[in-house]
């Protein structure tokens, strides 16, 4: 048998030590015990990858789990042509899904560099989990991320289509939802509230003289004091309730689970916070404060989403004529 020489040696022991290094890195190892499964691991072959190779290919079956040692890997869902919805990096892993339940794979990962992967097979993967208890629950752990993550991003369409979404949804100088939301919501919260019979108070908020301030102060002017009374109203309110801009200096605040006496509350301090809020230019000046109007209404058992609203409506028209900065129902 031939000695091994002494640099035969040292390779070896940082080859050894190299190892050691790249599965302590492995996120699916974190919390494992490495000397009880580097028996297992022996057997695993590395798998060297040049840029723009294909690693999986959807459609396909997969049973080999993926362990990412060097370079990145990128997941496509349409093709290795279209935008990747992800970039995987050292220490992860990729294939698991397939692996776990046996059908063709969901995408197409392509190594975005030159990359090495240790390849773990089936047989391997579930002698792994049933050897280390750590090594189950980093699996379950990377398998929910992923799953939460193809469930954000199925298609880049889709993602487009929640995007143009929301911002149909949002105005845009205020933050708030918009007028189109609040015709979505309303019916349905009012029939919520309903069902489980409980209270639901609507206010309508109305900035004071804001078109004399647009005429003294300018348009700029007055969109930076719709932009801070609006977020000053949302400082006053709870996380469930909603608020939304009607339209022009008009704002709707819908509270649920709320009856007459608690959305009195609510209007007052909505009241002083817009009254005390610094309303400042993107040059830092100081623009006048304004204040607030507003009129409240209670849902009724028989009220529509009309009647709701001219009921609102009403109370404001009356606390405008009360003399402003005030609130009525």
């Amino acid at each position: 048998m031939r000695i091994k020489t002494t640099t035969e040696i040292r390779n070896a022991e940082g080859e050894a030590r190299q190892h050691r290094a790249d599965l302590e890195r492995m996120s699916l190892f974190s919390g494992a015990d490495l000397h009880s499964i580097e028996g297992l691991l022996d057997s695993c072959s590395v798998r060297a990858l040049q840029a723009g190779e294909i690693l999986i290919e959807a459609g396909k079956p997969n049973r080999t789990l993926y362990l990412l040692l060097s370079g990145r890997l990128r997941i496509h869902l349409d093709s290795p042509d279209s935008q990747p919805v992800c970039l995987l990096e050292v220490g992860e892993s990729v294939g698991e899904l397939s692996v776990i339940d046996q059908k063709p794979a969901s995408a197409f990962v392509v190594a975005d560099a030159p990359s090495r992967a240790l390849e773990v097979d089936h047989d391997l993967f579930w002698a792994l989990a049933n050897a280390s208890h750590a090594i189950a629950s980093n699996m379950l752990v990377t398998l929910a991320q992923r799953l939460r993550a193809n469930n954000s991003a199925i298609t880049e369409s889709l993602e487009l289509q929640r995007l143009y979404k929301r911002h149909a949804t949002i105005d845009q100088l205020t933050g708030l939802h918009n007028r189109r939301w609040l015709d979505d919501v309303l019916p349905r919260q009012m029939k919520r509230s309903s069902m489980n019979a409980s209270p639901l108070s609507l206010m309508m908020v109305d900035v004071d003289h804001f078109k004399k301030f647009n005429d003294n102060f300018g348009h700029l002017a007055g969109d930076q004091v719709l932009y801070a009374v609006a977020q000053a109203m949302l400082k006053c309110v709870r996380p469930t309730d909603m608020l939304a801009r009607f339209g022009g200096e008009e704002f709707v605040v819908l509270l649920t689970d709320t009856d007459m006496e608690g959305a009195k509350i609510v209007a007052e301090r909505i009241r002083q916070g817009v009254a005390s809020t610094i309303v400042k230019m993107a040059d830092a000046s100081q623009l006048p404060s304004v204040t607030v109007s507003l009129g409240l209404a209670q849902m009724a058992p028989s009220a529509s989403v009309e009647t709701l609203l001219t009921a609102a409506d009403e109370a404001l028209y009356r606390a405008k004529a009360k003399g402003r900065n005030c609130f009525s129902e």
